[in-house]
């Protein structure tokens, strides 16, 4: 039998809630693509939900394998510091399940070059 599978990308939060939409389009353009995965929005700070409460959620639903992508540009101190314990927190809590955190998304190689190509697109000829 399948495991239920969960995607949760992780990112900062921010004071202002308009920060968010386009962390929300994300999650929706995955859902799009991926409708048999539960995917998920998880803030660092600032903004709910928190990674802890999605990852209890989905849970007590049922899903025992989380996918973790930080949404962030590069291994920073959030990810590098902030998230591991994170990480190791609900492993203890919920011994069942397996999580397998990502690098962060802006060190793949593809969305580096989808990044300069947008930049690149800014040049007037």
């Amino acid at each position: 039998m399948n495991k239920k599978q969960a995607l949760i990308l992780f990112a900062h939060g921010a004071r202002d809630p308009r920060w968010a939409i386009q962390f929300e389009r994300l999650a929706d353009r995955a859902r799009i693509k991926r409708p048999d995965v539960s995917i998920s929005l998880a803030f660092l700070e600032l903004m709910e939900p928190r990674l802890t409460a999605v990852v209890t959620e989905l849970v007590q639903s049922g899903h025992e394998k989380f996918s973790i992508v930080p949404v962030f540009l590069g291994q920073g101190g959030h990810v590098l510091r902030d998230l591991p314990p994170l990480i190791t927190e609900l492993r203890e809590t919920f011994p069942q399940i397996e999580i397998t955190l990502s690098h962060a998304v802006g060190e793949d190689e593809s969305v580096q070059e989808s990044i300069a190509d947008y930049c690149l697109r800014t040049i007037a000829d």
